[in-house]
C-alpha cells in the first residue's frame, strides 16, 4: 500500500501516487502513444476501488478533460470523505481543442460548475490550467487573488497553478500553496521548481513523469523513473493516469518499490 505525504503546508495529506483521470472523459486530441477508448462506468468504479485498496486518495481531474469530473461525481457518491479531490480552471475542451479564458468571473463559474459536477461543497485543490503564458496568467490575470478569495470563502483548500514554464512554476511557489511541474528523466529542466518548493514548504504535483506514457513501459523502467523522481525532497506526489488495473497495480509496486515501502 503506497503511503502519503504532507503536501506541503496546505494541511492536506496526500498519496504519493495520485491517479490522474483524463482517460475518463477525454480521448480525443490527447498525446498519449496508443488510442483507447473511455472506459465504462463500472470499469471506473472498479477501478476507483482497486485505487482505494492500494493507499490512493489523490484524484486529479480538470474541466479540459472532456466528462472526467462529471463520471467522477457519480462514481464517488458516499466517498467523499475518502478522496482529496483536485480539480483544475482556465481550460475548456470543446469541438476538439483547448480554449483558454483566466477572467476573474470565468474562474469562479468553472469552479462553481465543478463543484456540482463532483456533488461536493468545496474542492480540496484548484489548480489553473496554464496554456503556456504562466506568467501572464499570474501578473495580468491575477489568477491567484481571485483563488485566495475562494480558498477564504472556503470553496477551495488549495491552490495553485499546474504549470508550463520554469519562471511560472517559481513564481506560483512564492504566491500559492501548490505547483503541478513536469518532471522525469528525460526532462529535467524544471528541477529547480522542486527545489524552491522544497525550501518554501509548498506542495508539488508531479505531472507526465513517464513523458505521457512515451517512456518505455518495462518495470525497471518505471520503477528507475519513479526512483529518480522521488529522490527530489520537494516532490509531494506523481500524478499517473490510467485506466489499466494491472497497469495501476505495476505502477503502485514500482512506487513502493522506488520509495524503499516493503509490499
Amino acid at each position: 500500500m503506497i503511503n502519503h505525504i504532507a503536501l506541503g503546508s496546505t494541511g492536506l495529506q496526500v498519496s504519493r501516487i495520485g491517479l490522474g483521470t483524463v482517460k475518463f472523459g477525454r480521448n480525443q486530441a490527447v498525446k498519449y502513444p496508443r488510442a483507447f477508448t473511455l472506459p465504462s462506468d463500472k470499469e471506473i468504479i472498479e477501478l476507483l476501488a482497486l485505487s482505494k485498496d492500494l493507499g490512493i486518495n489523490l484524484l486529479d481531474t480538470a474541466p479540459a478533460y472532456g466528462v472526467s469530473e462529471e463520471r467522477l461525481g457519480k462514481a464517488l457518491h458516499g466517498q467523499r470523505q475518502h478522496w482529496i479531490l483536485s480539480t483544475k480552471a482556465g481550460e475548456e475542451f470543446m469541438n476538439g481543442q483547448s480554449v483558454f479564458d483566466f477572467t476573474a468571473d470565468t474562474i469562479i463559474q468553472s469552479i462553481e460548475r465543478s463543484l456540482k459536477r463532483l456533488h461536493t461543497d468545496y474542492l480540496d485543490i484548484v489548480l489553473i490550467h496554464s496554456s503556456g503564458e504562466d506568467q501572464k496568467i499570474i501578473e495580468d490575470h491575477a489568477v491567484f487573488d481571485t483563488l485566495a478569495r475562494l480558498k477564504t470563502a472556503g470553496k477551495i483548500r488549495a491552490f495553485g497553478m499546474s504549470t508550463k514554464t520554469l519562471s511560472g512554476g517559481l513564481s506560483t511557489i512564492d504566491h500559492a500553496d501548490v505547483v503541478m511541474a513536469t518532471y522525469n528523466p528525460l526532462q529535467i529542466e524544471e528541477q529547480p521548481i522542486l527545489a524552491h518548493a522544497h525550501k518554501k514548504n509548498k506542495g508539488v504535483l508531479i505531472k507526465k513523469a513517464f513523458a505521457s506514457g512515451h517512456l518505455t513501459t518495462g518495470n525497471n523502467t518505471v520503477t528507475d523513473a519513479l526512483h529518480f523522481i522521488f529522490k527530489e525532497p520537494g516532490v509531494s506526489s506523481i500524478i499517473l493516469g490510467t485506466i489499466n488495473p494491472q497497469h495501476l497495480r505495476h505502477n503502485i509496486a514500482a512506487a513502493e518499490s522506488a520509495l524503499g515501502i516493503n509490499p
